[in-house]
């Protein structure tokens, strides 16, 4: 299982911890602490952490993120984004972040894209996949009633999470 950055990524970590056995990779510096920071008795059986330049969500990006990423296959990514959108997709507000999330992305076999209702029309700087590329996505809200068309076009199952 992976994990990439951002504080409802870190939330879905918190929620999925105390699974015994899960070998994590992850970019995220919070969401490793987080694990790491469990008792021997339910922490996963392995943390990996990608390595690569702290961004100001403490996540790791750039060149060694990206290469560590390179020869990883994970069952499900946890994925965050700063932006979606029906044209953009899912957008990231700099290059090397944008990057090491498409190499999240490739390392992937579902993808699990979880971001609350006010990314919806907000566009970052760099697309770093379209909506196709996740499979579920949770969110707090439904969609607006254009990108649950596309949503539904592109096979990606909407769940929306309970209030609290």
């Amino acid at each position: 299982m992976a994990f990439g950055g951002g504080t409802t990524v870190c939330a879905v970590a918190r929620e999925l911890a105390p699974t015994a056995g899960l070998t994590v990779v992850t970019n995220s510096l919070p969401v490793a602490e987080l694990l790491h920071g469990l008792d021997a008795g339910v922490s996963p059986a392995e943390v990996v952490l990608t390595g690569g330049v702290r961004t100001p969500s403490d996540a790791l990006v750039g060149p060694v993120a990206d290469a560590v990423l390179a020869s990883f296959h994970v069952d499900v990514l946890v994925l965050g984004a700063h932006g979606l959108g029906v044209a953009s997709g899912l957008t990231a507000p700099n290059l090397a972040e944008a990057a090491t999330n498409g190499r999240l992305l490739a390392a992937a076999g579902r993808v699990v894209l979880v971001a609350d209702a006010a990314k919806w029309r907000t566009a970052e700087l760099r697309t770093f996949a379209r909506l196709e590329a996740v499979d579920v996505l949770v969110t707090d809200a439904p969609p607006p009633r254009d990108a649950r068309q596309a949503l539904r076009r592109a096979e990606v199952e909407v769940r929306v999470a309970p209030a609290g």
